[in-house]
C-alpha cells in the first residue's frame, strides 16, 4: 500500500533528494539534514536540525520521526523525543531533534541521513471517566514488574 504525501520544498532544502524508502522493505523514509553549514552537536547535547520540508499527512495519519539505527549504533545519535509525531493538522517546517549521546562532537553536515519518517494510521480515541475498570493478570503492577528474563 502506498500513501501519496503532499510536500513543500523550503528555500534552504533546495537541491536535496526528497526522502524515500532505501530498499524495497524499508517501513521508514529518510529524513536529510537541511543545514546550510555543518552544526556541531557536543556530547550530551543537542540540536534542533531543519529538513527543509513541509508535508500535509492526511487526516486519520501522523508521521513519526525515529532514530537511524546506525547513527545510534556508531556514534550514539538518536532523536531525543521519539518518535516525534508530526500531527495530521501541522503546516510548519519538519524539524528532528537530536541529541548526541556519544562521547565525541557529532557533525550534522547538509544532506545527511539524520532520522526516519513513518507514516502511520492513527485512531482518534476520546477518554471516558469510569468508577471501575475491568481486572486483569498484572493489575496494577508497572515499571519492571513483569522482570527481565522469561
Amino acid at each position: 500500500m502506498s500513501l501519496a504525501i503532499n510536500m513543500k520544498r523550503l528555500p534552504h532544502g533546495e537541491g536535496l533528494e526528497v526522502p524515500q524508502a532505501m530498499t524495497s522493505g524499508a517501513a521508514g523514509m529518510d529524513l536529510l539534514a537541511a543545514v546550510e553549514a555543518p552544526l556541531s552537536i557536543a556530547p550530551r547535547q543537542r540540536a534542533l536540525v531543519p529538513t527543509g520540508l513541509v508535508l500535509e499527512i492526511p487526516e486519520g495519519f501522523e508521521g513519526q520521526v525515529r532514530p537511524r539505527s546506525g547513527l545510534a549504533l556508531k556514534f550514539g545519535i538518536t532523536v531525543l523525543n521519539a518518535p516525534g509525531t508530526i500531527d495530521a493538522d501541522y503546516r510548519g517546517e519538519v524539524g528532528v531533534l537530536l541529541i548526541n549521546h556519544g562521547d565525541t562532537t557529532f557533525e550534522v553536515t547538509r544532506g545527511m541521513r539524520i532520522a526516519q519518517l513513518i507514516v502511520a494510521p492513527c485512531t482518534k480515541a476520546r477518554l471516558v471517566e469510569s468508577h471501575s475498570l475491568s481486572q486483569t493478570a498484572r493489575g496494577h503492577g508497572g515499571y519492571g514488574s513483569t522482570g527481565l528474563a522469561t
